[in-house]
Order: structure tokens, then C-alpha cells, then sequence
């Protein structure tokens, strides 16, 4: 069995896995963006758990910048906070990458 191709294997698949979920998470912030913006019904299901999720993930951002619209206050917070996520998945996947000595 080849060990070395195992190891980039899992390696590969950790720093894939990590990039999934930072992209998962910065969707999930858009969509709640887009729902304010466009006063999407606040007592839908889908509405109401992308809410949840989205005051969770956006960590300190949420309330960086505090302007008059709120709606506007939204897309420049939670848009921050997925950039934020973008950008520390693919950094962490990078990171991951290196540690374990795969050039994928």
C-alpha cells in the first residue's frame, strides 16, 4: 500500500472539507442578506433558520458598522462576516495543505 498517496488523500480531503464548510457558511450569510434586502417573510421556515445560523456566524460583525438602514447595515455586516469566512477557509485549507506536504 502506498502510505504517501493515503496521507495526500486525507490531507486533500481535510483541506477540501474545511473550504466546504467556509463556503457553506458564507452562503448562509449572503442568503441572509438577500432576505433582508428584498423583505423576505420573516416568519418563513427557511427564512427564520437562515436568520439563526446567520447571527451565529457572523461573529463580531454583526454589528461593526451601525448606519441608519438597517438594511443596509445588514449587507455591509454580514457581507464582511462572509468574506471573513471565504477568506479564513481558504487560508485554513492552505495551511492544512502545507502541514501535511501535499501540493494539491
Amino acid at each position: 500500500m502506498d502510505w504517501l498517496a493515503v496521507k495526500d488523500r486525507i490531507v486533500g480531503l481535510l483541506a477540501g472539507i474545511v473550504r466546504w464548510v467556509g463556503l457553506a457558511f458564507a452562503a448562509i450569510l449572503v442568503l441572509h442578506v438577500v432576505f433582508v434586502v428584498g423583505d423576505a417573510n420573516p416568519d418563513n421556515g427557511i427564512v427564520s433558520f437562515v436568520r439563526d445560523w446567520s447571527d451565529s456566524l457572523a461573529l463580531g460583525f454583526k454589528d461593526l458598522f451601525t448606519p441608519d438602514d438597517a438594511k443596509l447595515r445588514v449587507l455591509v455586516n454580514y457581507g464582511i462576516a462572509a468574506i471573513f469566512w471565504l477568506i479564513v477557509s481558504s487560508v485554513l485549507a492552505r495551511i492544512i495543505r502545507r502541514i501535511g506536504g501535499t501540493s494539491l
